[in-house]
């Protein structure tokens, strides 16, 4: 993780940001080389959809199942 002082990034502060948003690498401020701030890239949150979309590929109930069954009748534990 890069550092850069207090002073050094006062004087390069854009070019700096700029670094951390396109490389998406924290960066470590420093006092008296001291770590005293980390300037992290904006993450927007996924949605569930994004996240879980591949596997509603994948889930599937038996032909037999009915949605109000406990689980553990329609699938063998030993999965």
């Amino acid at each position: 993780m890069p550092t850069v002082s207090k002073s050094a990034l006062k004087a390069r502060m854009l070019e700096y940001f700029r670094e951390v948003e396109s490389s998406g690498e924290p960066l470590v401020v420093t006092d008296n080389r001291v770590p005293v701030l980390k300037v992290l890239p904006f993450r927007r949150a996924e949605t569930a959809e994004e996240i879980f979309g591949d596997l509603r590929k994948n889930a599937r109930l038996p032909d037999d199942a009915e949605l109000n069954e406990p689980v553990a009748d329609v699938w063998s534990e030993h999965a």
